[in-house]
C-alpha cells in the first residue's frame, strides 16, 4: 500500500483532503482568471531574486522586496492594482481543485484551512496509549499549527523514551542509550536533522518558532520508525518464538547456555 502524499502547496497531486484519493490537483488564484499552474508561495528566495534581478528598476525592488517580507507572514493581503484603482486582488489566499472529486481546498500562504484535515499518518498501535493520543492531537492541529503538532510530538518522542526504560529527562542522552541497546543509529541522525536533540532543541513540549509542516511530518514517521524497531518487532519475533513447542524451546536454552559457558571459559584460559 502507497504511503499516502500530504497536502501541499508546493505539489500538483496529493491525497485530497475532501475524498483522501490521490489526485492531480489544479491550483487557482483568488479571482481567478483562469490560469492554471502551481503556485509559488513568497519565501526568502523570493526576495532575493529580485534583490538580484537586474531587470528590476533600483527604485521599484525595495517596494516589491517588502510586499513579498509581508506575504511571507503567511496572512491574507489585499493590494490595490495601479491600473484598476477600485479593484483589489486578495493575495497569499489559494484554491486548489481535485481532479476526482471536484471539490476545493482553501489554502492561506501555505496553509490547508477548508476542509479541516489531518495527517494521513497513523500511530504506531504498540505506542502507549498516551502516546497515541498526543500522535493523534499532533495530527488534528499539524495543517493549522504545525509549531503546536511538533510540540506534541517532542512530547510523545519522551514518553515514548520512557516507554522504552529510558525516562532521562534529555532527550540526547535517552536516544544515545537506546541506540546502544540497538536502536538504528540513522535515526539518531534524523532526529538531530530535524532539531528534535543536540544543543539546539528546545525542551519536549515547547513551540520552536523555527518548526514548519515537514518538520512535523517527519517527526510523525520518526516515532513510529523509533515504535517499530523497539516494540513491534521484538514483539513479534517472541511471539515466533512462543510458538515453538516447549521441548524444543528447553533444548534452544540448554544449547545456548552450553555455548555461554563455553565461551566463558575460553576468555578464562
Amino acid at each position: 500500500m502507497n504511503k499516502p502524499v500530504e497536502p501541499s502547496v508546493k505539489r500538483d497531486a496529493f491525497n485530497c483532503p475532501t475524498c483522501d484519493a490521490y489526485a492531480a490537483q489544479d491550483w487557482h488564484l483568488v479571482a481567478t482568471d483562469g490560469r492554471n499552474q502551481l503556485i509559488e508561495i513568497a519565501s526568502p528566495e523570493t526576495v532575493d531574486r529580485i534583490r538580484r534581478n537586474a531587470a528590476v528598476s533600483a527604485n521599484l525592488k525595495p517596494a516589491l522586496m517588502a510586499f513579498q517580507e509581508q506575504l511571507m507572514r503567511g496572512r491574507p493581503v489585499l493590494k490595490r492594482e495601479p491600473d484598476f484603482p477600485v479593484m483589489m486582488e486578495l493575495h497569499n489566499v489559494f484554491v486548489s481543485r481535485c481532479h476526482r472529486c471536484d471539490q476545493i481546498a482553501i489554502w492561506v500562504y501555505d496553509k490547508l484551512i477548508y476542509p479541516s484535515k489531518q495527517a494521513a499518518v497513523v500511530p504506531n498501535a504498540d505506542l502507549d496509549p498516551e502516546i497515541q493520543d498526543d500522535f493523534n492531537e499532533a495530527r488534528q492541529i499539524v495543517h493549522l499549527s504545525p509549531r503546536g503538532a511538533a510540540a506534541l510530538l517532542r512530547l510523545a518522542l519522551q514518553k515514548l523514551c520512557a516507554q522504552l526504560g529510558e525516562p532521562n529527562k534529555k532527550i540526547d542522552t535517552a536516544i544515545a542509550n537506546l541506540v546502544a541497546r540497538g536502536l538504528d543509529p540513522t535515526l539518531q541522525k534524523a532526529l538531530d536533522s530535524v532539531r528534535v536533540i543536540g544543543n539546539e532543541a528546545v525542551h519536549p513540549g515547547e513551540l520552536d518558532l523555527r518548526d514548519d509542516k515537514e518538520t512535523a511530518l517527519l517527526l510523525f514517521d520518526l516515532l513510529n520508525l523509533i515504535a517499530e524497531q523497539m516494540l513491534t518487532r521484538p514483539k513479534a519475533v517472541q511471539g515466533l518464538y512462543d510458538r515453538i513447542p516447549q521441548a524444543k524451546r528447553d533444548g534452544i536454552d540448554a544449547r545456548d547456555a552450553a555455548a555461554l559457558k563455553a565461551a566463558t571459559e575460553s576468555k578464562g584460559s
